[in-house]
């Protein structure tokens, strides 16, 4: 396969309902040096028919999960696209999202005009609510992760995503998705960047992973404890301090009285 300078990787687990549109967001891109590579995931709808219908993008199929963790199994989906992409820079798109037109035009430049520039998230726009996402921004130290965005905002050098896939425990924090753990993982390494742009279209399909986590439910407050544990982790292997702040405490009280329970 020729080399192509931009690869999009785009892990699928019936996402039927949303994958037509999303797909067609890649290939209908203005930038056409780029491959698109898609992981089926056991997919038990019609998924699978959708994609074969668009001929331009490299499927790769699992016919068995890896693990029992919805977070885990598209961590492992990304680490398989990895091996056969080619692009120096790469997107992530989750099947049920979209992007816009110039997205991968106007994030190119970006990279190619910051040799320096490893890691980079655009604002989602909420196709519900019609709105671009924006958090409030947020004082840290080093036992905060920043606030972020879902992962079909994150681009990233391909070196970047392979120095965090070493990086990265293969089974652990069986809560905890990719967004979360490389955007910890660039705060870390002090890579974090955000745009005020919007190319991303954001859906929210309310049978996905995020969906299970409700705010201050018993799985949010366990989901947090491993972000917790998985910085230190990080913080252990890249050599720096990790500062146990009121909000680390807290967390883990919670999840003390849950284990109880």
């Amino acid at each position: 396969m020729k080399k192509k300078q931009i690869s999009i990787l785009i892990t699928n687990y019936n996402k039927q309902k949303f994958l037509k549109k999303s797909l067609r967001s890649c290939i209908n891109q203005t930038y056409k040096n780029k491959e698109i590579l898609l992981y089926d995931d056991c997919t038990t709808n019609k998924s699978g028919n959708i994609i074969k219908k668009f001929k331009k993008i490299k499927l790769i199929i699992k016919k068995k999960k890896k693990f029992s963790s919805a977070p885990l199994n598209q961590i492992n989906g990304i680490k398989e696209l990895i091996k056969y992409a080619s692009g120096d820079i790469v997107f992530l798109l989750d099947s049920d999202d979209e992007f816009r037109k110039n997205k991968l035009r106007q994030i190119c430049k970006l990279f190619k005009g910051n040799k320096n520039l490893n890691f980079l998230q655009d604002l989602p726009f909420d196709k519900k609510t019609k709105t671009v996402l924006r958090s409030k921004k947020r004082s840290f130290n080093s036992s905060i992760w920043p606030r972020f965005y879902p992962t079909s905002t994150i681009t990233v050098r391909k070196k970047f995503l392979k120095k965090f896939m070493k990086m990265d425990l293969p089974s652990k924090y069986p809560n905890l998705e990719i967004d979360a753990r490389i955007c910890i993982f660039a705060h870390l390494n002090k890579e974090f960047r955000i745009i005020d742009k919007s190319y991303t279209v954001y859906n929210f399909d309310h049978l996905g992973i995020t969906s299970k986590y409700k705010k201050y439910q018993k799985k949010w407050w366990i989901k947090r404890m491993e972000a917790f544990d998985y910085m230190q982790h990080l913080t252990k292997k890249l050599k720096v301090e990790f500062k146990k702040g009121l909000d680390f405490y807290f967390t883990k009280f919670i999840n003390f009285f849950l284990e109880l329970k």
